[in-house]
């Protein structure tokens, strides 16, 4: 019997959000929303069907987080249609990389000056909640790959780029928390900067070089000898499980391999399509032949890609439905409370001050207007790779985990909220400054 109710719930939450996805869109509120409070719902309070301990179960939620990441970073990839010569790049790189190396040293000063923590703590909080998300924040990211919009493109680029880039302040925190009679300074070893450098560069050559071989070879088994037609989404979730794969055995960091090879194959696409949108070169599609699209020397890249991000797209809404609801059920087991005024403090500091700062400073003397600035600086939504990185560190064994633990499912809870309540208001009056600004 309790299986055939959890085919009814779950059933029923496909059937109410796919009938309900297109009115949430015009409502403050976000389906993580929905999702968060349907996890809590399930929890011992409430329908008692459901009892997930990050502390019991830290390898099982790290690794379903590690999914639904990987499928979201591959399909941001994808999304960024634009040269990498562009100057439209620059913003992504800056929020990506210069706003988080902003973000960790101000959060972690917060943490042990206000919170009067210890540094390793301060410094791995810190860390965990340096990346923005890439699941959450759909409703802010570029839509397709024809959208060059300057904010939508850079906070896309930036959920792609720094949940990978802040591996090496994780572990260098974990490494605090674990050692604690170890300095900062020592931490610091030179092997320990070669490595990270490592890890970002050779996770972006190895996911470039992936994404760029697979799709010529699939592209040219196509074109050439109509072979390698259709199931698109075996050739995404094979790239996705390469690139990852071959990330992590060169010890480099495989988030930010995953979302090289999503951009990898849209700039091959990109070539081969010119300054044709993806859309314009496939043209009318025959359901009576799809194949032949597939296999059209003219057609055939766009077709590859458009489809992949298709599947990939809907896959992440599904990885974004199971992760939250996760996460909501995680908030009703956890042995401490959760909402206390330091972990308010915590939330309202980063979002309310480390953010804006952090992003006023990376994006300085950038072409983005004062409004589009002010924006990046209110989304930068925390969630998915934030519980990703909460559960490695409890994996690990690292002290003071309850305090960690509390104070990040705070953060992205809040997160969740006030930046989900926000999201449809604040992206309606962008559109109506845009319009009125073009």
């Amino acid at each position: 019997m309790r299986e055939t109710t959890w085919f009814l719930i779950v059933g029923g939450v496909f059937v109410v959000m796919g009938i309900a996805g297109s009115m949430l869109k015009r409502l403050p509120c976000s389906s993580a929303m929905l999702y968060l409070a349907i996890g809590a719902a399930l929890g011992t309070p409430g329908a008692g069907m459901l009892a997930l301990d990050i502390f019991r179960d830290a390898h099982l939620l790290r690794m379903l987080t590690e999914v639904a990441l990987l499928v979201s970073l591959f399909a941001i990839g994808l999304r960024l249609r634009v040269p990498l010569a562009d100057p439209l790049w620059g913003l992504p790189l800056r929020l990506g990389v210069l706003a988080m190396l902003v973000t960790i040293p101000l959060l972690t000063a917060f943490g042990v000056v206000v919170l009067d923590l210890p540094v390793g703590p301060a410094l791995l909080i810190a860390a965990i909640l340096a990346p923005t998300d890439p699941v959450l924040a759909h409703d802010v990211q570029v839509k397709d790959s024809r959208d060059q919009d300057r904010m939508r493109f850079a906070l896309s680029g930036e959920g792609g780029l720094n949940d990978g880039a802040t591996m090496p302040f994780v572990l260098l925190g974990i490494a605090l928390c674990t050692q604690p009679d170890r300095s900062v300074t020592a931490a610091l070893s030179p092997v320990f900067v070669a490595h990270a450098l490592w890890g970002c560069i050779g996770a972006i050559g190895i996911g470039a070089a992936l994404g760029w071989a697979t799709t010529h070879v699939v592209t040219w088994l196509r074109t050439r000898h109509a072979q390698a037609l259709d199931l698109e989404g075996f050739f995404a979730l094979g790239l996705v499980g390469l690139s990852y794969g071959a990330a992590e055995l060169a010890h480099t960091y495989g988030f930010l391999a995953v979302f090289a090879a999503g951009v990898a194959m849209r700039r091959v696409e990109h070539r081969a399509s010119g300054e044709r949108t993806a859309q314009a070169a496939i043209g009318t599609l025959n359901p009576q032949d799809v194949q032949a699209t597939a296999a059209h020397p003219d057609k055939a890249h766009a077709y590859m890609a458009e489809s992949i991000l298709g599947f990939t797209i809907e896959l992440e809404r599904i990885a974004e439905m199971a992760t939250m609801i996760v996460i909501g059920n995680v908030l009703t087991t956890l042995p401490t409370t959760l909402f206390s005024p330091r972990n308010a403090m915590v939330a309202a500091a980063l979002f309310l001050l480390v953010r804006p700062l952090a992003v006023g400073i990376s994006l300085a003397g950038s072409r983005a207007s004062p409004a589009q600035r002010r924006l990046m600086s209110w989304f930068g939504i925390r969630g998915i790779g934030s519980f990703y990185y909460t559960a490695c560190a409890v994996e690990h064994g690292v002290q003071a985990s309850t305090t960690i633990v509390s104070i990040v499912l705070f953060t992205v809870t809040a997160s969740v909220v006030v930046h989900g309540i926000s999201a449809t208001p604040l992206m309606n009056w962008y559109q109506q400054w845009r319009q009125a600004h073009q």
